[in-house]
């Protein structure tokens, strides 16, 4: 074999170092998008170039977050999702693509927790939890992995997940939110491998507790906000700012390499546990 080049390091193109954390002109589907962690998500895109996507159970909701960003400036639309729904799902994320021509970006915000113990657990509430956290990511995925696949422009995947689908919780009813992020490990692995060929990224980022209205009754209490802080090594409860930056990496072309993956964003609490 002949080695014409000297070197077989790479030239540093200093436009791709420009353009790593660019969204620009992207079309990004939130469905989730307007929680605390998917909210934050739908303004970060839409502040750095994107078109926004935001879906939900609730509509007005949906609308009311797409118009407060139209109104800063930014691209966004609000639909309604019923995400235990497959129909709900196709015909949500059908209409998505017909607004945009296409969907370059999911992030699946899409996830809710019923707290029951093991003897006490109904099959309705199992069935709910199974349905909106594993269930609709399965089905989200498969249709926008459709449109990606059939333009041929490659894509990205970004599923939410939690420290729960590593790390079980003590004394409390955990056990169905626990099972269906554990399972979205092993479909953001599985799907990054039958997406590969196509240049389709697929990725989780897993995060502990997060300032929210959603968990404002467990950090109103005192002992439990104290046990929180003492478990997390960096002594902090994580903010929605805290994560959208992991998600916008995987989404941008920064995150062109990284495909498989679930990022825990949790102030060090899974490396000590």
């Amino acid at each position: 074999m002949t080695v014409t080049d000297p070197t077989l390091t790479p030239k540093v193109e200093l436009e791709a170092l420009d353009n790593l954390f660019s969204v620009r002109g992207k079309r990004v589907f939130i469905p989730g998008g307007y929680g605390a962690i998917g909210e934050a998500a739908a303004w970060a895109f839409a502040r750095h170039g994107a078109r926004v996507a935001i879906a939900g159970p609730r509509l007005e909701r949906a609308t009311g977050l797409a118009g407060a960003i139209r109104d800063a400036g930014g691209e966004a639309i609000g639909l309604q999702l019923d995400a235990r729904r497959v129909q709900s799902i196709d015909s949500t994320t059908e209409e998505v693509i017909g607004e945009f021509g296409g969907i370059d970006i999911l992030v699946n915000c899409v996830g809710i927790q019923h707290e029951q113990g093991l003897t006490e657990v109904t099959e309705e509430v199992f069935d709910e939890i199974y349905e909106v956290n594993l269930k609709s990511a399965m089905f989200l995925a498969k249709h926008v992995a459709r449109d990606q696949i059939a333009r041929g422009e490659g894509g990205r995947h970004v599923h939410l997940l939690s420290v729960r689908s590593q790390l079980a919780l003590r004394g409390r009813g955990y056990s169905a939110y626990c099972v269906t992020k554990g399972g979205l490990v092993m479909l953001v692995k599985q799907h990054a491998m039958e997406l590969a060929p196509y240049n389709i990224t697929v990725n989780g980022v897993a995060p502990t507790f997060i300032q929210s209205d959603r968990i404002r009754t467990h950090l109103e209490r005192d002992t439990f906000r104290d046990f929180i802080l003492e478990r997390n090594p960096l002594g902090r409860i994580g903010e929605p700012c805290d994560v959208v930056g992991q998600i916008m990496t995987f989404g941008a072309p920064a995150g062109n390499y990284m495909t498989g993956q679930v990022v825990y964003i949790d102030g060090g609490v899974t490396a000590s546990q």
